[in-house]
């Protein structure tokens, strides 16, 4: 995933948890807000220490990065979005998670229609 498409900042964070809309399933939760610097959308990626240790989180997040990585062209602009990876989607096939995480941006309206 290319470095302008990740949300880093704390701040980036907080804007994104306070001032943003979320939307949930099973496996994930996504908060996302508006933004017009976001070109074409930036990405947060949250995974606690509930879901697994460090190697489990790592994977997770590597996963959900890969799935964004190929649906960059679906997922609407100037959007800031965080995915927050639910202990439901450890031990998942990775078309599963593929299909919660396109489940969970069409609910939210992240997706652009065809």
């Amino acid at each position: 995933m290319q470095r302008k498409w990740r949300l880093r900042r704390r701040e980036d964070f907080a804007r994104t948890y306070r001032g943003g809309k979320s939307f949930a399933n099973g496996q994930f939760v996504v908060y996302w807000s508006r933004q017009p610097k976001a070109e074409p959308f930036r990405l947060g990626i949250s995974a606690s220490k509930k879901i697994g240790n460090a190697v489990v989180r790592n994977r997770m997040r590597r996963v959900v990065k890969e799935i964004v990585r190929h649906h960059v062209e679906k997922i609407v602009n100037h959007t800031d979005f965080i995915l927050i990876v639910r202990a439901g989607a450890v031990g998942k096939s990775s078309k599963e998670l593929e299909r919660s995480v396109l489940h969970v941006l069409r609910k939210a309206g992240l997706l652009k229609s065809r």
